[in-house]
Parts: structure tokens; C-alpha cells; sequence
């Protein structure tokens, strides 16, 4: 009897003491989920942020708004343009995946790109490890914020250009035939600070009347979900709104080549960026019939990724840029762009000489591992260049898939975006590559008689996924005769 009641007393004890720790680590659990939720946001652009949502929501991820606005490692996180992942949910294992940041590989050969980080395709501010305090209220149906103009004026109405969706309220404006100019410095009016390129649209000498000017835009501002303000005083700490620091934009006029040498998904991405999200018209120019076309219609042509043309098309290209057109250039169509005088640029190349190969199967792999197939690079910003406008941030993400680097110009002036001296943020790049690319520029602009030639290393509307950089084109076709 006496074994009997130490066994069961020894049971007895084993129970409690498999609860006691079952408590423990259960309590242990609660407390760390108070610091196992992610952030993202850009407390200047709403439909960015939202846009990531909308894919984390697709993917019946759980999602949350911000209690209120707050800040940390440096960056600022705003109510209604944030958004709170918590980590104690079923799909944090596919949220974690898309959040992922890699630079190292056991293999050098991929079939495809070697980053998909969030984050950085779509620019927005990110941080881990954040507590839940901070959460607020689960979205159940996601929303774009609403857009709308503060208040009617008798001067002139403010657009900051920092929303995903400027662009299509901008040629809204300017195909109704209406006047707008863009700011080349900050500024501020009454208690509110204005970026570059904020877009100023001034009453007078209008086709339309005030009344009929603020119910335009008041739809446009709903259409493109942002923010107009309108004005009390042209009067500003800075600039004035009369200053000629606001330049005149002219309506785009844009065409791009396609066709016979001309890569296949590149126009389609771009077309799709300007048809299906800015709803803005771009004629599509086939090289089969390039040469019998009449080019000076357009006061911009986008030339993607391909092969050197022919040389009566070469001339006529250069003759329209000395008339004053924008020719935007994508990745290899900068070779013989440089080939052919259109643009000055220097390469860079890797010194791939150096490594021993001791078998033919070696040299082949060697050659494989040169390929960047797609990975993320950060780049400084000169957020006072025409090309950065409505960018909040010193540094930018850019997605690669070529191994083209530029060299960078003399004067830094002439440099406003150009790779850090240890870019690589997610993905895989030789040690080679990696060397050659550190301090070179994905862009340069020139002058080609009244015209200008822009030029891109790097895919800034990669797979219509990759939003972080769709404004770096839009800028180009803006703002090209201002840089």
C-alpha cells in the first residue's frame, strides 16, 4: 500500500510538472507574439502600401491597421498608409518567404530571379519584430484611401507627386488642356511642406472656369485616390507660385518601338504600366514599318531591351532627339545607343579572367555563374534630379537582371542615382560582378542637340510586380526636357 500511494503521489507530481511547463511555454509564447508582427507602409503614399496589401490579402495572409502613427529605426509609419502583418497566424511561414532576404547560395546557376523580397519591389519602409501594441483593427476588405481637394481656390491648387498614382492625375489634367507646372525645389505654403515636383495648377488663364476647374479636379483626385490641395496664398517660404523654379509640363505625346529585335516582355510591361494603371495612350511603333512612319507627332519614344537597328533608323532617331524629343532607352539598347553617338557611356566590365577553370564542364559553369537572373541592389538618390521626384527616401531598391554597369560621371552632380559601394540587398551576384558594380550609375541623361537621351540599365517595371521604380519612367516622360 505504501509503494502504491509513492507511485501515485510520483504520478501526481509528473502531472503537475508537465503543466507547470506547459504553462511556462505557452506564457513564454504569448510573450514573444508581442514582438513577432512586421510593418510596412509609405506614410507619403497610400496606394503603394495598399497595393502590397492587396497581394498579402490574396493570399489569405491576416492583415491590420496601425493604432496610430509611430516611428521606429528611423522611419515613420502612418495611420491608413501602414499596414501590421502579426506572425501568430497560419500563413507566417509564406509571409516570412516573401519578406525573405538572401545573399547567400549553395548553388550559382538559377532558373529564375534569386530575390522576390516585397519590400524593396514595391520601395515601401519595412520593419520586424514589432510589437503588437501596435496592432489595430484586422481588415477584412481592403480599400483604397479616398482622394479629394482640400478646399476650392482662386489661385491655384498643390499636387504632391509622392502618390503611386500622380502620373494618371497629371495626364488627366493635361490632356483636358490644362495648365500645370512641376516645382524643381521644396517649398512650403501656409503650415504644409511641398516636395520636388509637386504639380501646381494655377486658376488664371484657364480653359475652364474656377468652378469648372475644382470639379475636375475634384474628379480627378477621387479617380486617382490622392490628395489636391487647394491654396489661400501664392505667397511661399521658398519659391513662390510665380517663380520660374515651376517649369511648364508638356502633354506626352509617347510611341514605342516594338517588333522585330525588339525583346518581347519588356513593351509589354511597359505598356501595360502606362494603358492599365495610369490610363495613358502609347502607340506602339513596329519596326517592320518604322522607317515609312512619321516620328515628330510624338515628343517621346521608349526604345526597351534589344538589338542595334539598322542604320537608317539609327539617323532618323538621332535626327528627331536633335528636334527636342525624350528617347528613353532600356537595358542592351544603351550598347548600341553608345555605339552609335546617341549617348556617351562608359562600361564597366568584370574581371572574370581570373578565375582557373582545369575542365571544359568548369568554364561552362564559370560562364553561368556570371549571370545576374534577377536580384535587388540598393542606390543612393539625388532627390533634387527631376528623375527622383516623389521619392521620400535618400536610397532606393532596384531590381537588376543584366550585367551592364555604367560608370559613373566625374561630377556627382550628373549622378543622381548611383549604386552604394555594397549594394546587394537580396539575390545572387558573382564575387566578380559584385566588385564591377559597386559606385556605377542604372542611369544617365544627355543632351542631344534640343533633345535629351535617357537611359536605364535596370527594369523598372519588372513583371508589372516591381512598383518601387515604376516612377523613375514616369519622371523620364514628364519631366525628361527639365533634366
Amino acid at each position: 500500500t505504501a509503494a502504491m500511494s509513492t507511485l501515485e503521489a510520483a504520478k501526481q507530481m509528473r502531472v503537475k510538472i508537465l503543466k507547470y511547463q506547459q504553462d511556462f511555454y505557452e506564457k513564454a509564447r504569448k510573450e514573444s507574439s508581442k514582438y513577432k508582427a512586421i510593418v510596412f507602409g509609405d506614410y507619403k503614399d497610400a496606394a503603394k502600401s495598399y497595393h502590397l496589401a492587396e497581394v498579402l490579402k490574396r493570399h489569405h495572409v491576416s492583415i491590420h491597421d496601425i493604432k496610430s502613427d509611430f516611428r521606429v529605426n528611423g522611419k515613420k509609419f502612418k495611420k491608413g498608409y501602414s499596414y501590421v502583418v502579426p506572425m501568430n497566424q497560419k500563413n507566417q511561414r509564406l509571409v516570412k518567404a516573401m519578406f525573405d532576404v538572401r545573399t547567400r547560395f549553395k548553388d550559382s546557376l538559377f532558373y529564375d530571379v534569386s530575390a522576390w523580397t516585397f519590400n524593396h519591389s514595391f520601395g515601401v519602409d519595412y520593419a520586424e519584430n514589432i510589437s503588437l501594441n501596435n496592432l489595430g483593427s484586422e481588415i477584412k476588405i481592403l480599400q483604397l484611401k479616398e482622394g479629394g481637394v482640400s478646399q476650392k481656390s482662386d489661385i491655384g491648387y498643390l499636387m504632391p507627386w509622392n502618390e503611386y498614382y500622380t502620373p494618371k492625375a497629371l495626364n488627366t489634367i493635361l490632356n483636358k488642356g490644362i495648365r500645370a507646372k512641376v516645382s524643381m525645389k521644396n517649398f512650403k505654403n501656409g503650415q504644409t511642406s511641398y516636395d520636388y515636383g509637386t504639380i501646381f495648377i494655377p486658376v488664371q488663364n484657364q480653359k475652364l472656369s474656377s468652378e469648372e476647374l475644382y470639379d475636375f479636379l475634384i474628379k480627378t483626385a477621387n479617380e486617382s485616390h490622392l490628395e489636391i490641395n487647394g491654396v489661400n496664398s501664392g505667397l511661399n517660404e521658398g519659391i513662390d507660385l510665380g517663380s520660374n523654379n515651376f517649369r511648364n509640363i508638356t502633354p506626352p505625346k509617347i510611341g514605342m518601338l516594338v517588333g522585330n529585335g525588339i525583346n518581347a516582355s519588356d513593351p509589354g510591361e511597359i505598356w501595360h504600366l502606362l494603358d492599365q494603371r495610369y490610363d495613358m495612350h502609347i502607340t506602339k511603333l513596329d519596326m517592320i514599318y518604322f522607317n515609312l512612319v512619321d516620328i515628330s507627332k510624338y515628343n517621346v519614344l521608349i526604345v526597351p531591351n534589344s538589338r542595334e537597328l539598322d542604320k537608317k533608323s539609327i539617323e532618323k532617331l538621332k535626327n528627331w532627339v536633335r528636334n527636342g524629343g525624350i528617347l528613353i532607352g532600356y537595358r542592351n539598347a544603351i550598347k548600341w545607343m553608345a555605339n552609335n553617338k546617341l549617348v556617351d557611356v562608359e562600361f564597366v566590365k568584370p574581371n572574370i579572367d581570373s578565375i582557373k577553370e582545369v575542365s571544359f564542364e568548369e568554364k561552362s559553369l564559370k560562364n553561368g555563374a556570371q549571370v545576374i537572373g534577377g536580384a535587388i541592389f540598393e542606390a543612393d538618390l539625388d532627390r533634387s534630379h527631376p528623375i527622383n521626384f516623389g521619392y521620400k527616401n535618400s536610397k532606393i531598391a532596384l531590381f537588376r537582371n543584366t550585367t551592364l554597369f555604367m560608370k559613373a560621371d566625374k561630377k556627382s552632380y550628373n549622378n543622381p542615382i548611383q549604386y552604394t559601394n555594397n549594394p546587394l540587398l537580396s539575390g545572387y551576384i558573382s564575387g566578380e560582378n559584385a566588385k564591377a558594380i559597386k559606385n556605377t550609375v542604372p542611369f544617365k541623361v544627355q543632351r542631344l542637340g534640343r533633345g535629351r537621351v535617357i537611359v536605364f540599365t535596370d527594369n523598372t517595371n519588372f513583371r508589372a510586380f516591381w512598383y518601387g521604380t515604376n516612377k523613375l519612367l514616369m519622371n523620364a516622360i514628364f519631366f525628361g526636357d527639365k533634366m
